[in-house]
């Protein structure tokens, strides 16, 4: 389960977020294209966006329940 304390200083604040359990794997940016990217020099994914609508928030969800190490959480600031 993705931890809050240790996600990557790219994710923006809200509630979806990438931790350094990631193993860049690519599912999250095939999954959620407008708001997942990869640090392409450390080797890593996290959120470039917050979903703003419901379309992407469901893709966010998906990407989320389809990581095989469970480095993407939803229960970041919500501010």
């Amino acid at each position: 389960m993705a931890n809050k304390a240790q996600r990557y200083p790219e994710n923006p604040q809200g509630k979806f977020y990438v931790d350094d359990q990631c193993i860049d794997c690519d599912l999250c940016r095939q999954t959620a294209p407008d708001n997942f990217a990869r640090n392409a020099e450390k080797g890593y994914s996290y959120v470039v966006k917050q979903p703003t609508t419901p379309g992407e928030e469901k893709q966010c969800v998906v990407a989320m329940q389809g990581c095989p190490v469970e480095a993407i959480g939803e229960d970041g600031d919500k501010a």
